[in-house]
C-alpha cells in the first residue's frame, strides 16, 4: 500500500489554513511570494486563475512530490478590482463604495502535482449583494472585524456576514478564500480521500 502523496498549501493566510482543517487536512503552509498584481486589460477571473496556478507552481519547485494547493481571490465592483485595503482608510472607502452594490469574488483554486505536471484549475465566483450601509455602521464594524487582510473589506466568516443582503455561490467557503467542495474532488482525482 503506497503511502498518501504529500500536501502543501501555497499560501500564507490564515483563513486558508483553518478551511483545510475543517476537511481534516494539516498540511504544512509556504508562502509563495509572488507580484500578485494583475496584467494589463486582464479580466478578474483570469488573474485569479492565473495567481492560484503561479502560487502553485513556486512552491512546486521546492515541493518537487507535492500536490500543491493555490488559491487566490480577486473581487470586482462594477469593472474596478477590489484589494486587501491594509488601512482602515482605505476599508472605509471600500465599505462605501460598496455599499447597495453587487460584488462579485472570484476565488480560483488550483491543484498542483509536482511529480507528474497535472494541474486542475478552477474558478468559483460568488456574488454578494451588501446593504445599504452609513457611515456608524462600518466605523463599528471596521472597529469590531478589523478585516484589512480581506479583500473587499468584509470577513464574511466573521461579523462582515451583517453587512451581506445577498450572496449567491456554488460553494459557501469560495467566499472564505478556498472552494472546499473543488477542492474534495480535486484531490479526489489524485486519489486522495475525504473523508
Amino acid at each position: 500500500m503506497t503511502s498518501p502523496p504529500r500536501i502543501v498549501l501555497a499560501s500564507s493566510s490564515a483563513y486558508r489554513k483553518a478551511l483545510l482543517a475543517r476537511i481534516g487536512l494539516d498540511c504544512p503552509a509556504i508562502s509563495p511570494d509572488i507580484d500578485e498584481n494583475a496584467l494589463q486589460n486582464e479580466a478578474p477571473a483570469a488573474t485569479a486563475l492565473r495567481l492560484a496556478e503561479t502560487k502553485a507552481r513556486k512552491i512546486a519547485g521546492q515541493e518537487t512530490a507535492a500536490l500543491i494547493i493555490g488559491s487566490d481571490q480577486v473581487a470586482v465592483l462594477g469593472n474596478q478590482l477590489i484589494g486587501k485595503p491594509g488601512t482602515h482608510a482605505a476599508a472605509v472607502r471600500q465599505l462605501q463604495a460598496m455599499s447597495g452594490e453587487t460584488v462579485v469574488f472570484h476565488t480560483a483554486l488550483c491543484l498542483l502535482n509536482a511529480a507528474t505536471g497535472a494541474v486542475q484549475l478552477v474558478n468559483v465566483p460568488t456574488t454578494v449583494r451588501f446593504r445599504a450601509l452609513d457611515t456608524g455602521q462600518i466605523e463599528r464594524y471596521l472597529r469590531q472585524d478589523q478585516p484589512y487582510d480581506c479583500a473587499g473589506s468584509a470577513r464574511i466568516e466573521a461579523l462582515g456576514i451583517a453587512l451581506v443582503e445577498q450572496l449567491e455561490s456554488d460553494d459557501p467557503t469560495a467566499l472564505i478564500g478556498l472552494p472546499l467542495i473543488a477542492l474534495v474532488t480535486m484531490l479526489q482525482k489524485e486519489g486522495v480521500r475525504i473523508p
